[in-house]
C-alpha cells in the first residue's frame, strides 16, 4: 500500500484527489495539509511514502518544503502537482528533489502513474516535459531571465510579487531582514531591474505570484 500525504490549500481539490486515489486499491491517503507549514509536522506524525505537493500554497513555499523534506525525511518521495505551465516550475522542482511533476490539466491516470513510479524510487515526467527539458539542456530554447536565479532568490521574488514585505519574507523563509535585502539586491542585478516595484511587476507579468 502506498501511503500518500496530500498538500493543497483548496478543499475541493483535496476532496477530488481523495476520491481519485481512494478508488485505487494500492493507494491510501493518510493525511492532508492546507499550507506549506503543515507538511513537515504531518510527515513526522504519519508514515508517508509519497507527498503530493501543490506548487502554490500559503506559508512555506514548495521549494523550501522540498529542501526540508529531503533533509528530514529523505525516504518520502514527492510528486509536485501544479496549475502552472511545466516550463515555469518543473525544472526547479526536479532539481530540488521531486520525483515527479504533474500539471493539473493532466489525466487522473497520469497522477496515479507518477505516484506509483515515485513510490518505487523512479522519476515521472510527461512526454512534453521531457522534450522541454531536453530542449532546455541542449540550448535550443531561450530561458526566461528568472531562470538564472537561485532557488532562494526565486522564492524571494515570488514573495515580493505577492506583496510581502522584507520582514514578512524573512519570517516565512526563516531569514533575517538583512539577508532578504541582500537577496533582493541580487535579484535586481540579475534581472536588470531598479526597484522593488519593478520586481513586483516582473513577477506578476511572468505569472510567478499565483
Amino acid at each position: 500500500m502506498i501511503r500518500v500525504l496530500l498538500a493543497d490549500d483548496h478543499v475541493l481539490v483535496r476532496e477530488g484527489l481523495k476520491r481519485l486515489l481512494g478508488g485505487s486499491p494500492d493507494v491510501e491517503v493518510v493525511a492532508e495539509a492546507a499550507t506549506g507549514d503543515e507538511v513537515l509536522p504531518l510527515a513526522r506524525e504519519h508514515t508517508v511514502d509519497v507527498l503530493v505537493l501543490d506548487v502554490s500554497m500559503p506559508g512555506v513555499g514548495f521549494l523550501e518544503v522540498l529542501r526540508q523534506l529531503r533533509e528530514q525525511h529523505p525516504r518520502i518521495k514527492v510528486v509536485v502537482l501544479s496549475g502552472h505551465p511545466e516550463d515555469e516550475y518543473a525544472e526547479r522542482a526536479l532539481k530540488a528533489g521531486a520525483t515527479g511533476y504533474v500539471t493539473k490539466e493532466r489525466t487522473p491516470n497520469e497522477l496515479l502513474e507518477a505516484i506509483r513510479r515515485s513510490a518505487q524510487g523512479l522519476r515521472y515526467v510527461s512526454e512534453s516535459l521531457a522534450q522541454h527539458l531536453v530542449a532546455r539542456l541542449s540550448g535550443d530554447q531561450e530561458r526566461p531571465a528568472h531562470q538564472a536565479l537561485s532557488d532562494r532568490e526565486f522564492e524571494v521574488l515570488q514573495l515580493l510579487g505577492r506583496g510581502k514585505s522584507i520582514k514578512e519574507i524573512g519570517a516565512v523563509l526563516a531569514l533575517s531582514p538583512k539577508t532578504v535585502s541582500t537577496y533582493r539586491e541580487r535579484i535586481l542585478q540579475k534581472l536588470d531591474l531598479k526597484t522593488t516595484a519593478d520586481l513586483i511587476r516582473y513577477a506578476v507579468q511572468q505569472g510567478l505570484t499565483d
